[in-house]
């Protein structure tokens, strides 16, 4: 009886122990099929969502150290100077080469003059006076030359010998009466052309003249 109480606690602690064991392996594979479920659902949702945008490196601030303020150049103001008036010949005409630094006035002489004669006309001599005004006030100490010029025609009505003597003559009287008006004789030449420097081949009037030359330079 003794031994066979013994046998039976040895059955039933064998058969403890292997219950035991088998309940462990039953557990262990338990366990490990939950943790392939697990897997199983991690890898199905990494294939269900789209993978992320890649993140993009925000543009680096470049920190510029402030500059002083810049004053604007304001450009010179170019001043073109206004062209100085003309001054009043008394309706003589004048003509200004810039070029050459002269004005020239030109004295007719079928209006200063007798038809072959070296006299001023009283007439003519208002015209002169206002010429004489302005070498003097806005011409003073310019030198003054004196030229005399005719036509080519031959001088028949007078007592001239020639054109050449004629226009060295009209420029003589001209150069007297400045003088005796005040203007300063050392600043006065005269020289007679005679018919050589004509102004037109057709209108001999326009040649037969004296013209002062003021040199303004």
């Amino acid at each position: 009886m003794g031994r066979a109480w013994k046998s039976l606690l040895i059955l039933a602690a064998i058969s403890l122990t292997a219950a035991g064991c088998q309940n462990a392996v039953v557990n262990e594979n338990r366990q490990l099929r939950d943790q392939n479920r697990e897997l199983q659902a991690q890898l199905d949702e990494a294939h269900r969502t789209p993978p992320a945008a890649p993140v993009m490196s925000a543009t680096p601030v470049v920190n510029v150290a402030p500059t002083a303020p810049v004053t604007p150049v304001t450009p010179p103001v170019s001043v073109t100077p206004s062209p100085k008036a003309r001054p009043d010949f008394g309706g003589i005409e004048a003509t200004e080469d810039a070029k050459a630094g002269t004005t020239t006035l030109n004295l007719p002489s079928d209006v200063f003059f007798g038809s072959g004669q070296a006299t001023i006309l009283p007439e003519a001599k208002k015209s002169l006076d206002k010429v004489i005004s302005v070498l003097k006030k806005e011409y003073a100490g310019k030198a003054v030359r004196i030229e005399g010029h005719t036509d080519s025609d031959p001088i028949v009505h007078s007592h001239w010998k020639s054109n050449q003597e004629l226009s060295e003559k009209r420029a003589g009287a001209v150069h007297d009466y400045l003088v005796s008006k005040g203007v300063d004789a050392s600043r006065i030449t005269t020289v007679g052309f005679g018919d050589t420097k004509p102004k037109s081949q057709t209108d001999k009037k326009k040649n037969r003249r004296v013209e002062l030359v003021v040199i303004t330079r």
